[in-house]
């Protein structure tokens, strides 16, 4: 099999041109024939190299607003032909197709586009037909021909050529090809992606999900699994967007974790506002005037769980609140900006990963998650679900307090982040019990309900902080029993979303003990 093949002649045609001029002068100095399309073409003169237009290659002009110029044998023959072939080489000679050994290439920016709310036409112009074609016909034909698709291989390019006299070597040509059609794939699946959305589609007959690596990882949720991080282009700040300040490499657990923080803190309205988030679950969430006291009482929620876990906050870190901070162990702290100050305690913590975002991802931005079954996956929205005072039925003879409604709402919002079955008692504004991923919803309620008595001990508190507390259910109560046990830690009032067989026999429970109970309609299952 070929091995080392010499690069004589190269076909360069990209949109975005970073690092394009180091490359091409790299190239000339080599003494390859440079051929280019367009604005490549411009560049590449005005800069004082030699070039040829792909145009005399083809014989034909580029047409139709540049829908057409590089389909044509003569490009895709010199990049698909078979060097060691006998009849390739005579069909070549036969037609006057030239070899090309080298594809310079990126694609319209499709996704850029979308991303910035382009109208559909505009979208449509950025599909590029050419620039997959030709890429896809240099990495099937990588025992001879070199392709790039991204800048970011430039230099990996340039090192190689030097390093071999002008050549390339197999082996990077199957790496690149693997980078090139995973390209391809993705950007591929934007498209579709664009369409279905476009179309309001939501179960199209293929689906596709695409991401780029952000960096490979040290191992997944155990160290015998194999794992990588990769951002889906979204933009959506937060932790595959973050800049990371200071500590070590972010693992499979702290990335899935710090996102569920995020999420969750995001959600939490103007004012100062920390989760806590173990094991991808909340142990504590809280608001406050300061953001200081919005972490200690989140942290006083369950103060043994907060142990080396997760810390979001909803605005940018200020020194007091850092200090308060380290005095826990703690392994990522995530919010939109940080004070020098802040930045300069935590550096004292060499471990202590601080990430930051620059803004809060927006909790009403649709979007598709999906989960891999055997044979398959699993595909659905978001759960971008919410709800306000209005969409709220109070079924119960005594209506929630103004305070009790402000916390129940609050503690429906946490719930939404707990894993099912899930139970959250809230007082003023932070959470002071948390049930999370039990087989019963009883048990949530009891374990929850436990925790707060801890917490009493741990604080000395006279009476558990679910004397007075509300609580959050993230589905309906199928039997009275979880009721009735939170009204005997002190509950005053609930909310669930209502829609069981025995809704009568709970709400009648509830109104025997003087509960408020409203009903949403809507649940928050999260597996």
């Amino acid at each position: 099999m070929t091995n080392l093949v010499p690069i004589g002649r190269a076909l360069i045609s990209v949109s975005d041109k970073t690092g394009l001029l180091e490359l091409a002068r790299v190239l000339a100095g080599l003494g390859v024939e440079l051929i280019s399309t367009s604005g490549t073409l411009m560049l590449l003169r005005t800069a004082g190299l030699s070039v040829r237009d792909v145009a005399e290659v083809t014989g034909f002009p580029e047409m139709m607003d540049g829908r057409v110029k590089t389909l044509h044998p003569n490009v895709h023959g010199g990049l698909l032909a078979l060097r060691d072939d006998d009849e390739h080489l005579v069909a070549m000679a036969a037609h006057g197709i030239e070899p090309i050994d080298l594809l310079v290439v990126n694609l319209y920016p499709f996704e850029e586009t979308v991303a910035k709310g382009a109208d559909p036409a505009t979208c449509i112009e950025n599909i590029d037909i050419g620039g997959p074609a030709m890429i896809r016909a240099a990495a099937k034909n990588h025992r001879f021909v070199t392709v790039l698709t991204d800048p970011v291989d430039y230099d990996g390019l340039i090192h190689e050529l030097q390093a071999r006299d002008g050549a390339t070597s197999l082996k990077f040509r199957q790496r690149l090809a693997l980078t090139a059609y995973s390209r391809t794939a993705a950007y591929d699946s934007a498209v579709a992606s664009w369409f279905a959305a476009a179309l309001d589609d939501p179960a199209p007959r293929y689906r596709s999900f695409a991401g780029k690596l952000v960096q490979p990882l040290r191992y997944g949720e155990n160290p015998h699994q194999a794992a990588a991080f990769y951002t889906d282009g979204s933009n959506r700040p937060g932790v595959a967007t973050a800049r990371q300040w200071q500590g070590k490499e972010l693992s499979f657990n702290n990335i899935n974790d710090t996102d569920a923080a995020f999420e969750l803190v995001a959600e939490l309205g103007p004012d100062p506002a920390c989760a806590i988030i173990k094991h991808a679950n909340p142990c504590g969430v809280a608001t406050a005037t300061t953001l200081v006291e919005a972490y200690r009482r989140a942290h006083n929620c369950d103060q043994t769980s907060a142990f080396g876990g997760i810390i979001a906050l909803n605005q940018p870190l200020d020194a007091v609140t850092a200090e308060e901070i380290v005095k826990l162990f703690t392994e990522v702290v995530i919010a939109p900006n940080a004070s020098e100050d802040a930045r300069a305690i935590f550096a004292a913590k060499k471990n202590l990963r601080l990430l930051t975002t620059g803004a809060l991802p927006d909790p009403r931005t649709r979007a598709l998650g999906f989960r891999q079954v055997a044979g398959g996956f699993l595909v659905q929205d978001r759960d971008v679900g919410q709800v306000l005072p209005a969409d709220l039925n109070v079924v119960t003879r005594r209506a929630p307090t103004e305070r009790e409604l402000a916390d129940l709402l609050f503690a429906w919002t946490v719930a939404k982040h707990v894993k099912s079955n899930a139970i959250v008692y809230a007082r003023d504004g932070a959470t002071v019990g948390i049930g999370a991923g039990q087989m019963s919803r009883i048990d949530s309620t009891r374990i929850a309900a436990r925790k707060a008595q801890d917490m009493a001990e741990t604080l000395g508190l006279a009476a558990p902080p679910t004397q007075g507390a509300v609580v959050a259910s993230d589905a309906f109560f199928p039997f009275a029993d979880g009721l009735i046990t939170a009204a005997e830690a002190g509950a005053t009032a609930i909310i669930q979303p209502g829609g069981s067989l025995r809704d009568d026999a709970v709400i009648a429970a509830a109104d025997a003990r003087n509960l408020a109970m409203v009903f949403t309609a809507m649940r928050h299952f999260r597996h």
